[in-house]
């Protein structure tokens, strides 16, 4: 560890289920390891529930060490830690809103997008309504509740519009099944979007960063589609013995595009005007679909970067020359957050 190593805690777990703890837990797991070597890593948790905990790990028996605290002492205790930089490692609804906003009510400097972003890009219907405002494609796209509100030309993409990994969506090209599909959607959200399906070209995400005040777009990631649209299966899956595991990284499945490629370019004027829409600070991530004829159209955004090497955009940075360490030193610095 170095003498400029920060204090970091990753904020780490999820109030709503087991799921969303054990994904923030893969995460973070990762993300500690490679900081750990320059920086001092701990962790406050919370599990299914809203209890705190702050254990020394977040291996199984770690975390049945630690002591399981009321919310109000553990916010109490955080508040309370030398902190230079929180991660917010937390990707359930609240995790990604209430939590971030806790740590600017807290006065906790942390890396990443803020509540109101977060907000902003888990509502699919926001999103688009947002980059579309800036000139960005999206494609043509309702809010409905029910099957019959649906009046757009089929094939369409249904979609629930506060969900991730792909929960809940189906791509209907027989008018009977949209019943199903808007059931199914409704089943994560209340609201479901409705958007006319792209044809096939690629599907790509483009990670954009802030650096010396400009917006740095890093190469982008494309993804193998062996179906019409990416599913759940294509992102999330279970190792044998029955541990979450990331998949839409595998070999073969992704692979970073060449700068020289004709939709590098398009695609990167769209991921900054993203950018700029949506509010982001401090990193963006934007997928796209690109159409037969190398249009881009915004499909959704993902803000927040876990800073372990599975991440996306570290994977795009270290592409771009970033190792990790360097990419975390790099946005803390662009973000006014150092040792102190």
């Amino acid at each position: 560890m170095t003498d400029l190593g920060r204090n970091v805690i990753q904020l780490v777990g999820s109030p709503v289920d087991e799921f969303h703890a054990e994904l923030s837990r893969l995460y973070a797991r990762a993300s500690a390891a490679a900081l750990v070597e320059q920086h001092r890593v701990g962790f406050a948790y919370v599990a299914p529930g809203g209890t705190w905990q702050f254990p020394d790990g977040l291996d199984a028996e770690s975390l049945a060490a630690a002591e399981p605290l009321p919310a109000a002492t553990g916010i109490s205790r955080l508040a309370e830690m030398r902190v230079d930089v929180v991660l917010p490692q937390m990707f359930c609804h609240p995790g990604m809103t209430s939590y971030r906003a806790l740590l600017d009510v807290l006065g906790l400097p942390f890396l990443g997008n803020t509540a109101t972003v977060m907000a902003n890009t888990a509502d699919k219907a926001v999103a688009r309504a947002l980059v579309a405002a800036h000139g960005v494609a999206v494609p043509a796209g309702r809010v409905v509740t029910r099957a019959d509100e649906v009046d757009l030309p089929l094939p369409v993409v249904v979609k629930p519009a506060r969900s991730d990994n792909s929960m809940g969506v189906s791509l209907v090209t027989d008018r009977a099944a949209l019943g199903a599909a808007v059931g199914s959607a409704r089943s994560y959200s209340a609201d479901v979007v409705v958007e006319t399906y792209v044809p096939l070209g690629r599907e790509v995400r483009c990670g954009v960063l802030e650096v010396d005040g400009g917006l740095v777009c890093l190469p982008l990631e494309e993804y193998a589609l062996d179906a019409p649209i990416r599913l759940p299966a294509d992102k999330l899956g279970r190792s044998g013995g029955g541990d979450l595991r990331l998949v839409a990284g595998d070999a073969g499945r992704a692979w970073i595009v060449s700068d020289d490629d004709p939709v590098v370019e398009p695609v990167w004027r769209a991921a900054r005007a993203c950018f700029r829409a949506l509010g982001c600070r401090h990193y963006g991530l934007f997928d796209f679909r690109i159409d037969p004829d190398g249009v881009p159209w915004f499909l959704e955004a993902g803000p927040y970067c876990s800073f372990a090497p599975s991440s996306v955009i570290v994977k795009m940075a270290a592409a771009h020359g970033y190792s990790l360490p360097a990419l975390f030193d790099t946005l803390c610095h662009e973000a006014r957050i150092e040792a102190a």
